[in-house]
């Protein structure tokens, strides 16, 4: 793996007027990513095991990939331009007629988490991603807690 990523969980959720904040981060920094609502929605079901009624999109792409052979390898998000993240899912298949072959795909970062989630793999941040996104580690500390008193204060 280059060292010119990071690894990267997801460390929690804020619902927002207008979707979802996904906080991932590790140890040094955490970092907020805004999602749509359907995709928030999707990503807190995965995190916290959800039964679903039916099969939600990713839960079809997810089930497509496995009876195809192929898995999500791991996701990164790679670039941050204009306020909007963006993202490469990290595909492998294999099967009988072929050998291993490893897929890169342009995603939304937010796809890209809910997969990799999914599929319990990593997640990584391209360095220079990471080293120019906000640090939110206090919001997130004060969103754990209990203690955030409004949602603007979350979305600054």
């Amino acid at each position: 793996m280059s060292s010119s990523v990071v690894e990267v969980e997801v460390k929690g959720t804020l619902p927002t007027s207008g979707g979802c904040g996904i906080f991932i981060g590790n140890d040094e920094k955490i970092i907020i990513i805004y999602v749509d609502q359907m995709v928030g929605n999707a990503i807190i079901m995965f995190l916290k095991d959800l039964p679903k009624e039916r099969p939600q999109t990713h839960d079809l792409f997810g089930h497509v990939l496995e009876s195809l052979g192929a898995k999500v390898e791991r996701v990164i998000v790679n670039d941050f331009n204009d306020g909007v993240y963006y993202g490469r899912l990290i595909i492998s298949a294999e099967n009988e007629i072929e050998e291993k072959k490893i897929i890169e795909i342009d995603a939304r970062s937010s796809d890209c988490i809910a997969l990799a989630i999914q599929s319990k793999s990593p997640i990584y941040v391209e360095k220079s991603v990471m080293e120019g996104s906000e640090d939110v580690s206090d919001i997130f500390n004060k969103v754990e807690s209990g203690n955030i008193f409004s949602q603007e204060d979350a979305e600054q």
